[in-house]
């Protein structure tokens, strides 16, 4: 059996599809070619419990943000932290948007 390889992107999409509301994991299995439901539950577990870092390892061996990437300089390190906290930081505007759209509906 062959392991399907998510880019990060395709992690975040996913999050945002779900968060938003608007799609059934069935339609979030097909817009984004994903085979599992447990997959979508997956990311969604690492979103809600802060584990963000996690989207962008492999598959396999799972470890600590951050220790094992081949950074070349500290600045390429602040650039990928940074990217993860604007990807973060896009979701949470998101679901701030539709919070306030569900509160207004009451």
């Amino acid at each position: 059996m062959k392991r399907n390889r998510y880019s990060s992107e395709v992690k975040w999409a996913v999050v945002k599809d779900k968060l938003s509301g608007n799609f059934t994991d069935k339609e979030i299995l097909e817009r984004h070619g994903i085979k599992n439901r447990a997959q979508i539950a997956s990311w969604m577990k690492w979103y809600k419990n802060n584990e963000t870092y996690r989207f962008d390892q492999p598959i396999g061996q799972q470890y600590a943000y951050g220790f094992r990437y081949d950074f070349k300089n500290g600045q390429e390190r602040q650039d990928h932290q940074l990217s993860q906290l604007k990807m973060e930081n896009e979701v949470l505007k998101k679901y701030l948007e539709i919070k306030r759209g569900l509160e207004k509906k009451r």
